[in-house]
């Protein structure tokens, strides 16, 4: 199935606010959840199944202390990345960042990258997809640890 299929899907159950939905074309089957944690996918099993985040419930009251009209602090704050361009994921899955367990890396810190070249994959669904640089420079920060989940729009690197 096609990615952009799959993104679109992820869309649709975002904008329609449905719990589930199953899509089947031959042989090809997706699964999306809204709200459920995923499991790790282990070789050999079912094929995981994307999860989108679940929308934190607001409080009730404000915390003591907080004056009632005052905008309450967000209980995760994204960490600051370094400045540069981001390459975020595309998709749903396990982040690796070498073509084969024990292979080098596709990229290291302090790298140079062209656009076009390949600096990760991921794992979705049984499928190995290569990520590449959409633009030149060099690697500044890796923001994710090899075999690590992301979700879609995570942050993967930053490159300067």
């Amino acid at each position: 199935m096609d990615l952009r299929k799959v993104k679109s899907l992820i869309d649709l159950v975002q904008q329609s606010g449905i719990a589930e939905l199953e899509i089947t074309e031959g042989e090809e089957r997706v699964r999306i959840c809204r709200g459920t944690a995923a499991a790790p996918a282990n070789l050999g099993a079912q094929p995981a199944t994307p999860s989108l985040p679940q929308a934190a419930a607001a409080p009730a009251a404000p915390a003591p202390g907080t004056p009632a009209g005052a905008p309450s602090q967000p209980a995760e704050a994204e960490p600051a990345l370094p400045e540069g361009h981001v390459i975020r994921s595309p998709m749903v899955g396990t982040f690796y960042r070498a073509p084969a367990p024990g292979a080098k890396p596709f990229v290291d810190l302090g790298q140079a990258v062209k656009a076009g070249d390949t600096i990760c994959i991921i794992e979705a669904m049984k499928l190995l997809n290569e990520i590449e640089s959409d633009c030149d420079g060099v690697i500044k920060a890796i923001l994710v640890e090899n075999g690590q989940p992301v979700e879609y729009g995570e942050p993967l690197f930053v490159i300067g």
